[in-house]
């Protein structure tokens, strides 16, 4: 059942639980502010407005992340005890490494916009280093802040590759790892709230756990602003 706030589509299961109910509102609180198709960056991808160049520093930058999640998966997964939340980032992990992999598939979009090697920016250093630390924090930290971004992913995804079609000459090779992801991101929200729930974590630590990796996807956009407009 999709929930519809502005441009921004979160996905959840049909039928809440209690605590899949109280998640929900924790998360809604957490994204206040830090919804990621409201940020300008996306706004100015979706009307064609990004000046040449933006696409690939993008690219260079996404890849750090795209090639950290696997990682933060696996680590995540080993931990967890048998049930509901390891499933779901079990299979989370699955989809991601699966032949060809995300980082595969994010290499054709990347290549379609010149992207080479590049260092890693202070903000993107700053997001991985926030997967990093909720992962530190404790598993209902850590899977709370894969959320706040997994509930707004297949938006995201349909955006992005929308844009790319209709404004920046994007064919289908360029654009499929967004459109596998606007596709398989509903089920990892609702497997990622369903495991979430399993561990009736405290509300707190939810909160916290998703506003910080919230802050750091803004934060990282805003970083792209930034470099556009100097």
């Amino acid at each position: 059942m999709p929930i519809v706030h502005s441009a921004q589509v979160w996905w959840f299961p049909a039928n809440f639980l209690p605590m899949t109910t109280t998640i929900a509102t924790l998360l809604e609180g957490a994204l206040e502010g830090r919804r990621l198709l409201e940020h300008p960056f996306y706004r100015r991808w979706e009307a064609g407005e990004l000046k040449d160049g933006e696409l690939k520093g993008y690219a260079e930058q996404y890849r750090y992340f795209e090639a950290n999640l696997p990682v933060f998966l696996a680590e995540l997964a080993a931990r967890l005890p048998e049930g509901a939340a390891q499933t779901a980032v079990a299979d989370n992990l699955r989809d991601e490494v699966a032949s060809p992999s995300h980082l595969d598939l994010f290499e054709s979009f990347a290549a379609a916009f010149g992207a080479t090697d590049a260092a890693i920016s202070p903000a993107m250093s700053a997001l991985v280093d926030e997967y990093r630390a909720v992962l530190n924090e404790g598993d209902v930290a850590a899977i709370a802040g894969l959320l706040a971004y997994e509930a707004q992913g297949a938006a995201i995804a349909d955006s992005k590759a929308d844009g790319l079609r209709r404004h920046y000459g994007a064919d289908q090779v360029a654009t499929k790892f967004w459109d596998v992801h606007g596709t398989i991101e509903a089920d990892h929200a609702t497997w990622t709230m369903d495991g979430l729930a399993s561990l009736n974590g405290d509300a707190q630590v939810i909160s916290l756990g998703a506003r910080r990796i919230a802050d750091a996807w803004w934060n990282f956009l805003t970083e792209r602003e930034e470099l556009a407009a100097a």
